[in-house]
């Protein structure tokens, strides 16, 4: 297609919103469907991102449902363009080019983050009950990608994407969804983003479903018994662990460091991942980044620098929420429907087998006490959802059988710090055996 005689005369009209018209006539004059295609450029694709925010924040907070179970604002917002998208598609009459290039550096920026969060002293400092917890965690995302891939090819489909109803949409959510998702169709697997979103949305739910049912069983079986419940048995309050001294202060100093800190490390990942690839051995761009900053991170615990985590976790907040809101403006929902069958039959698998091995080996492997069984529903919302489905899992519990603080300082320091870098790994792992 080709730009408008005006857009050729000035350059500076290139940013300007592009409508185009598909289709042709035939031999017979008559003439054939023709869809509009509106073309975005990186400022036009960055503000419909922005306005998609707002709308889901504002959905969000109206409507208790998504509240209750920690339902993203980006992919409300998201979720509702893409349909709009589907029926421009179904219809034949309108369409959405995006910016592409914005979305992709979102995805190092975010990756970047979790790099820095990566801090083995923090691990050594968490104690036992940390490592334990981290164990259980890997070894279902191992679990999870393993059932996903081999369900997927006995049912007929692409082996990716039972990874995308794996690890990456359960353990990871839908950030890590969305991030794969793309990876994973340009690897072959049509459908795959969609498909990772769905069961993301999926798991939230279920993950709440199931926790408190494990808990109550695990109690009644074992005949525990939590502390004496207090007006103060909800409370979520964890022992804070600090390895490098933190930066408190937000300031012009504060986020320049975190930006310059990002930046680097960045920069530096990419020369990695350029420099491996010379060398015969490929990995996806985000990994690079992501490892050094994970080195960066450990160099500062190890001289006891000042670390602007506050900022890092905050850029990361954004260029999630970004990030995520892109993928769902861009995905193909009609791609779906070729996988919705195989897809529904692994999750309701995957939920089963969370529901066991919350109950046979996390609860085990924690302890077998009152404590491993409030983390055993902990990890139910944490293993098929998020973090705040497994605080809000164990919430719940605390609040009718007694507070305990060792879970509500073992999954979150798991959670916010750990689990996203080891799956990155694993998942990273799966996917180039399989591709």
């Amino acid at each position: 297609m080709r730009r408008s005689a005006d857009n050729r005369r000035h350059p500076a009209a290139a940013g300007v919103l592009r409508v185009e018209r598909s289709g042709a006539r035939d031999s017979s004059n008559t003439k054939e469907p023709c869809m509009t295609v509106w073309k975005l450029d990186i400022a036009q694709t960055v503000a419909v991102a922005a306005a998609l925010l707002a709308l889901g924040e504002y959905i969000k907070n109206r409507v208790p449902l998504f509240s209750r179970y920690f339902i993203p604002a980006p992919i409300i917002g998201g979720l509702i363009f893409s349909i709009i998208a589907l029926i421009g598609h179904q219809s034949d009459s309108f369409g959405f080019q995006f910016y592409e290039n914005m979305r992709s550096f979102l995805l190092l920026v975010f990756f970047t983050t979790i790099g820095f969060s990566a801090s083995f002293e923090l691990l050594k400092k968490g104690g036992v009950g940390v490592a334990l917890f981290l164990l259980c965690a890997v070894i279902l995302v191992c679990v999870q990608n393993g059932v996903g891939v081999a369900l997927a090819q006995a049912l007929g489909a692409h082996p990716l994407i039972g990874l995308a109803a794996g690890s990456i949409s359960l353990t990871g959510g839908h950030g890590t969804s969305a991030a794969f998702g793309p990876l994973l169709e340009q690897a072959g697997a049509v459908g795959a983003l969609p498909a990772a979103i769905a069961a993301s949305t999926y798991g939230l739910v279920a993950g709440c479903v199931i926790g408190g049912p494990v808990g109550t069983l695990l109690m009644r079986r074992y005949g525990l018994r939590g502390p004496k419940v207090t007006g103060t048995s909800d409370r979520t309050e964890t022992t804070r662990i600090q390895t490098a001294v933190e930066t408190t202060d937000t300031n012009d100093d504060t986020v320049l460091r975190a930006t310059i800190l990002l930046m680097v490390a960045i920069g530096l990942g990419t020369v990695l991942v350029n420099w491996l690839k010379d060398m015969g051995l490929t990995l996806p761009a985000y990994l690079g980044p992501m490892l050094m900053a994970a080195v960066i991170r450990n160099i500062i615990d190890w001289r006891n620098w000042a670390l602007p985590s506050r900022q890092f976790e905050v850029v990361g907040n954004v260029s999630l929420a970004f990030f995520l809101t892109m993928a769902l403006m861009s995905m193909k929902l009609w791609e779906l429907a070729a996988v919705a069958g195989p897809l529904l039959a692994i999750l309701v698998v995957q939920t089963a087998i969370m529901f066991a091995f919350a109950y046979f080996v996390t609860f085990r492997i924690m302890g077998r006490d009152y404590d491993a069984a409030v983390m055993a529903a902990g990890h139910c919302g944490f293993g098929m959802g998020a973090t705040p489905n497994a605080m809000a899992n164990m919430q719940a519990f605390a609040r009718v059988n007694g507070p305990s603080f060792k879970a509500f300082f073992v999954i979150p320091l798991v959670g916010s710090l750990f689990i996203d870098f080891f799956n990155a790994v694993i998942i990273t792992s799966f996917m180039g055996f399989f591709k």
